[in-house]
Protein backbone atom coordinates (compact mmCIF):
# COMPACT_ATOMS: atom_id res chain seq x y z
CA UNK A 1 0.00 0.00 0.00
CA UNK A 2 1.30 3.43 -0.96
CA UNK A 3 0.57 6.48 1.16
CA UNK A 4 0.77 9.75 -0.75
CA UNK A 5 2.84 12.51 0.78
CA UNK A 6 0.19 15.19 1.16
CA UNK A 7 1.38 18.62 0.15
CA UNK A 8 0.14 20.04 3.44
CA UNK A 9 2.62 17.77 5.18
CA UNK A 10 5.35 19.53 3.24
CA UNK A 11 4.44 23.03 4.40
CA UNK A 12 7.67 25.05 4.25
CA UNK A 13 9.64 21.86 3.73
CA UNK A 14 10.43 21.64 0.04
CA UNK A 15 11.70 24.09 -2.49
CA UNK A 16 13.38 24.44 -5.84
CA UNK A 17 17.05 25.25 -5.70
CA UNK A 18 16.69 26.94 -9.05
CA UNK A 19 15.12 30.38 -9.33
CA UNK A 20 11.54 29.36 -10.10
CA UNK A 21 8.78 31.72 -9.04
CA UNK A 22 5.89 30.41 -6.94
CA UNK A 23 3.01 31.77 -4.90
CA UNK A 24 2.92 28.77 -2.55
CA UNK A 25 3.99 29.40 1.03
CA UNK A 26 5.53 25.92 0.99
CA UNK A 27 8.30 27.08 -1.32
CA UNK A 28 11.43 28.39 0.42
CA UNK A 29 14.51 30.23 -0.76
CA UNK A 30 17.71 28.19 -0.98
CA UNK A 31 19.64 28.29 2.29
CA UNK A 32 22.99 28.35 0.49
CA UNK A 33 24.51 29.04 -2.90
CA UNK A 34 26.04 26.23 -4.95
CA UNK A 35 29.08 27.36 -6.91
CA UNK A 36 30.55 25.37 -9.79
CA UNK A 37 34.24 24.78 -9.07
CA UNK A 38 35.23 22.41 -11.87
CA UNK A 39 33.92 20.46 -14.84
CA UNK A 40 35.34 17.27 -16.33
CA UNK A 41 34.50 16.19 -19.90
CA UNK A 42 33.14 12.63 -19.97
CA UNK A 43 31.19 11.25 -22.92
CA UNK A 44 29.59 8.60 -20.71
CA UNK A 45 28.12 11.09 -18.21
CA UNK A 46 24.65 10.75 -19.72
CA UNK A 47 22.80 9.19 -16.80
CA UNK A 48 24.87 10.01 -13.71
CA UNK A 49 28.27 10.42 -12.13
CA UNK A 50 29.87 9.29 -8.87
CA UNK A 51 33.28 9.64 -7.28
CA UNK A 52 35.59 8.12 -4.69
CA UNK A 53 38.87 9.57 -3.39
CA UNK A 54 40.86 8.91 -6.59
CA UNK A 55 38.44 8.46 -9.46
CA UNK A 56 35.31 9.82 -11.07
CA UNK A 57 32.83 7.38 -12.61
CA UNK A 58 30.69 8.51 -15.56
CA UNK A 59 27.54 6.45 -16.03
CA UNK A 60 25.71 5.87 -19.29
CA UNK A 61 22.91 3.39 -20.03
CA UNK A 62 25.07 0.32 -20.51
CA UNK A 63 28.51 1.23 -19.21
CA UNK A 64 30.52 2.94 -16.48
CA UNK A 65 33.78 4.73 -17.32
CA UNK A 66 36.52 5.44 -14.79
CA UNK A 67 38.40 8.77 -14.94
CA UNK A 68 41.40 9.98 -12.99
CA UNK A 69 40.09 12.60 -10.61
CA UNK A 70 43.26 14.70 -10.76
CA UNK A 71 44.02 14.65 -14.49
CA UNK A 72 40.66 13.84 -16.08
CA UNK A 73 42.22 10.97 -18.06
CA UNK A 74 39.87 8.13 -19.02
CA UNK A 75 41.33 4.97 -17.49
CA UNK A 76 38.88 2.09 -17.88
CA UNK A 77 35.34 1.06 -18.74
CA UNK A 78 33.08 -1.53 -17.18
CA UNK A 79 32.34 -5.03 -18.40
CA UNK A 80 29.16 -6.91 -17.67
CA UNK A 81 25.63 -6.73 -19.04
CA UNK A 82 23.56 -3.58 -18.50
CA UNK A 83 20.63 -2.05 -20.35
CA UNK A 84 19.55 1.07 -18.45
CA UNK A 85 21.86 2.13 -15.63
CA UNK A 86 20.94 5.23 -13.71
CA UNK A 87 22.24 6.79 -10.50
CA UNK A 88 25.27 5.50 -8.58
CA UNK A 89 26.66 5.77 -5.04
CA UNK A 90 29.60 4.32 -3.13
CA UNK A 91 29.29 1.99 -0.15
CA UNK A 92 32.09 -0.08 1.37
CA UNK A 93 34.39 0.55 -1.59
CA UNK A 94 31.97 -0.52 -4.31
CA UNK A 95 29.81 1.49 -6.68
CA UNK A 96 26.11 0.60 -6.54
CA UNK A 97 23.87 1.56 -9.44
CA UNK A 98 20.16 1.55 -10.15
CA UNK A 99 19.34 -0.58 -13.20
CA UNK A 100 16.18 -1.45 -15.10
CA UNK A 101 15.00 -2.77 -18.45
CA UNK A 102 13.25 0.53 -19.28
CA UNK A 103 11.39 1.06 -21.61
CA UNK A 104 10.50 -2.63 -21.87
CA UNK A 105 7.55 -4.19 -20.07
CA UNK A 106 6.97 -5.88 -17.75
CA UNK A 107 9.33 -3.63 -15.81
CA UNK A 108 12.29 -5.31 -14.16
CA UNK A 109 14.63 -3.61 -11.70
CA UNK A 110 17.98 -4.47 -10.16
CA UNK A 111 20.79 -2.96 -8.15
CA UNK A 112 24.11 -3.47 -9.91
CA UNK A 113 27.48 -3.31 -8.16
CA UNK A 114 30.82 -2.36 -9.67
CA UNK A 115 34.22 -3.38 -8.32
CA UNK A 116 36.52 -0.40 -9.09
CA UNK A 117 39.57 -2.70 -9.19
CA UNK A 118 38.19 -4.98 -11.91
CA UNK A 119 35.48 -2.70 -13.38
CA UNK A 120 33.18 -5.74 -13.44
CA UNK A 121 29.43 -5.11 -13.18
CA UNK A 122 27.40 -7.68 -11.24
CA UNK A 123 23.81 -7.95 -10.06
CA UNK A 124 23.60 -7.21 -6.33
CA UNK A 125 19.82 -7.29 -5.84
CA UNK A 126 17.11 -8.41 -8.28
CA UNK A 127 13.67 -6.93 -7.60
CA UNK A 128 11.98 -8.50 -10.60
CA UNK A 129 8.78 -6.65 -11.50
CA UNK A 130 8.34 -4.34 -8.50
CA UNK A 131 5.84 -1.95 -10.06
CA UNK A 132 8.21 0.62 -11.53
CA UNK A 133 11.66 1.21 -12.99
CA UNK A 134 14.43 1.64 -10.40
CA UNK A 135 16.10 5.01 -11.04
CA UNK A 136 18.05 5.67 -7.85
CA UNK A 137 19.16 3.83 -4.74
CA UNK A 138 21.13 4.88 -1.66
CA UNK A 139 21.93 3.31 1.70
CA UNK A 140 21.47 5.47 4.80
CA UNK A 141 21.30 4.53 8.49
CA UNK A 142 21.27 0.77 7.84
CA UNK A 143 18.42 1.01 5.35
CA UNK A 144 18.16 0.94 1.57
CA UNK A 145 16.13 3.66 -0.11
CA UNK A 146 14.94 2.85 -3.64
CA UNK A 147 12.97 5.01 -6.06
CA UNK A 148 10.75 3.20 -8.58
CA UNK A 149 9.75 5.52 -11.41
CA UNK A 150 6.63 5.65 -13.54
CA UNK A 151 6.45 7.76 -16.68
CA UNK A 152 3.99 9.61 -18.87
CA UNK A 153 0.49 10.08 -17.52
CA UNK A 154 1.33 7.67 -14.68
CA UNK A 155 4.42 9.46 -13.37
CA UNK A 156 2.49 10.56 -10.29
CA UNK A 157 2.64 6.91 -9.23
CA UNK A 158 6.43 7.09 -8.81
CA UNK A 159 7.22 5.80 -5.33
CA UNK A 160 10.02 5.63 -2.77
CA UNK A 161 10.58 2.46 -0.73
CA UNK A 162 12.61 1.95 2.44
CA UNK A 163 14.05 -1.55 2.98
CA UNK A 164 15.87 -3.06 5.94
CA UNK A 165 19.01 -5.20 5.63
CA UNK A 166 16.90 -8.30 4.92
CA UNK A 167 15.07 -6.43 2.14
CA UNK A 168 11.83 -6.26 4.08
CA UNK A 169 9.81 -3.24 3.05
CA UNK A 170 9.36 -0.91 6.03
CA UNK A 171 8.02 2.21 4.33
CA UNK A 172 6.59 3.49 1.05
CA UNK A 173 5.77 7.00 -0.14
CA UNK A 174 4.67 8.84 -3.25
CA UNK A 175 5.56 12.44 -4.10
CA UNK A 176 3.56 15.69 -3.87
CA UNK A 177 1.56 16.56 -7.02
CA UNK A 178 3.24 19.99 -7.03
CA UNK A 179 6.60 18.29 -7.50
CA UNK A 180 5.34 15.85 -10.14
CA UNK A 181 4.01 18.76 -12.21
CA UNK A 182 7.57 20.06 -12.51
CA UNK A 183 8.69 16.82 -14.19
CA UNK A 184 6.53 16.92 -17.30
CA UNK A 185 6.17 13.36 -18.60
CA UNK A 186 9.35 12.20 -16.89
CA UNK A 187 10.11 11.12 -13.34
CA UNK A 188 12.78 11.40 -10.64
CA UNK A 189 16.25 10.18 -11.58
CA UNK A 190 18.45 10.88 -8.57
CA UNK A 191 18.22 11.08 -4.80
CA UNK A 192 20.48 11.74 -1.84
CA UNK A 193 19.87 11.99 1.91
CA UNK A 194 21.56 14.74 3.91
CA UNK A 195 20.52 14.50 7.53
CA UNK A 196 16.73 14.39 7.64
CA UNK A 197 16.38 16.02 4.24
CA UNK A 198 16.03 14.19 0.94
CA UNK A 199 17.34 15.89 -2.21
CA UNK A 200 15.94 14.59 -5.51
CA UNK A 201 16.44 15.52 -9.16
CA UNK A 202 14.32 15.08 -12.24
CA UNK A 203 15.17 13.74 -15.67
CA UNK A 204 17.07 16.60 -17.28
CA UNK A 205 16.27 20.01 -15.76
CA UNK A 206 19.03 21.56 -13.59
CA UNK A 207 16.72 21.64 -10.55
CA UNK A 208 17.06 20.00 -7.13
CA UNK A 209 14.03 19.44 -4.89
CA UNK A 210 14.40 19.25 -1.12
CA UNK A 211 11.95 17.02 0.77
CA UNK A 212 11.24 15.78 4.26
CA UNK A 213 9.21 12.69 5.14
CA UNK A 214 6.02 13.38 7.11
CA UNK A 215 5.81 11.91 10.61
CA UNK A 216 2.94 9.60 9.63
CA UNK A 217 4.32 8.63 6.23
CA UNK A 218 5.47 5.09 6.97
CA UNK A 219 3.27 2.21 5.87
Amino acid sequence: MKRPLKFAAFHALFFLLAAHGSTSQAVERPASVWIETRTMPAAEAVQAAAADERFVYAITNSQVAQYDRATGERLASSSGEARHLNSGFFWKGRLYLAHSNYPLTPERSEIKSLDPATMQLQTFKDFGDFGGSLTWVVRVRDHWWCNFAKYGEHNGETFLVQFDDAWHEVGRWTYPPELIKQLGWYSLSGGLWRGELLYVTGHDDPVVFRLRLPADGQV
